[in-house]
């Protein structure tokens, strides 16, 4: 259980940049593309900073938030107070979790938006799933639905935040399949797309160095 005392989100931004990754569903890569922008970012001489707020982050960090472990009404404030003022050039990359379309775990998502008032989105998808994880009732949502839903929502906390980039997580996928649908959804949606795991996240990095 969380040892800090959290306060309630108030909104005020801050200063330094943002980056979250949010999912068409639950597991589906925004940790690790997270963890690996921040590596590339680091070779290059950006100032970043993983941000933790699961489980498995916090392990391998040694530090963050355990989001699903604070009480609902202080959920976006611990993320505020995980992503304090900071350098203007400096990023936080903000780790993901739930998705705003699975009904167990938005939550915690809508926390994440608000609470990490993030400048810039990752969509993070894998394309071979016929269902929502845990929920074989529910039909996994488009890339264009989540942009279409997130974006405003992180509009609210931060007007002039951006979808930059889609992360896809290709492992069941050969490596030709993988490089073709990646090239589709670039021509698609007009954002670069990488599976940081397979191919690297230069491109994603590229994009947040472009703001």
């Amino acid at each position: 259980m969380p040892t800090v005392g959290y306060p309630i989100a108030n909104g005020v931004k801050r200063t330094g940049k943002r980056c979250l990754a949010v999912g068409t569903d639950c597991s589906v890569g925004k940790m690790y593309t997270a963890m690996a922008m921040e590596r590339d970012m680091h070779a290059r001489g950006m100032k970043a900073t993983f941000r933790a707020t699961g489980q498995t982050g916090i392990l391998i960090t040694g530090h963050g938030v355990p989001l699903d472990a604070v009480i609902a009404d202080f959920m976006a404030g611990s993320v505020e107070y995980l992503t304090p003022d900071n350098d203007a050039d400096h990023w936080d990359m903000i780790e993901g979790q739930g998705s705003l379309f699975h009904v167990s775990y938005s939550g915690v998502t809508m926390a994440l938006i608000h609470g990490g008032q993030p400048d810039a989105l990752i969509l993070c998808h894998e394309p071979t799933r016929e269902h929502m994880r845990g929920l074989p009732g529910y039909k996994l949502q488009s890339l264009e639905k989540l942009r279409d839903t997130a974006l405003p929502l992180a509009q609210i906390a931060n007007p002039t935040c951006q979808v930059v980039g889609i992360s896809v997580n290709t492992q069941h996928l050969s490596e030709g399949d993988a490089r073709a649908y990646l090239a589709e959804v670039e021509g698609r949606m007009g954002l670069p797309a990488a599976d940081p795991y397979r191919f690297g996240s230069g491109k994603l990095v590229d994009a947040l160095a472009a703001l």
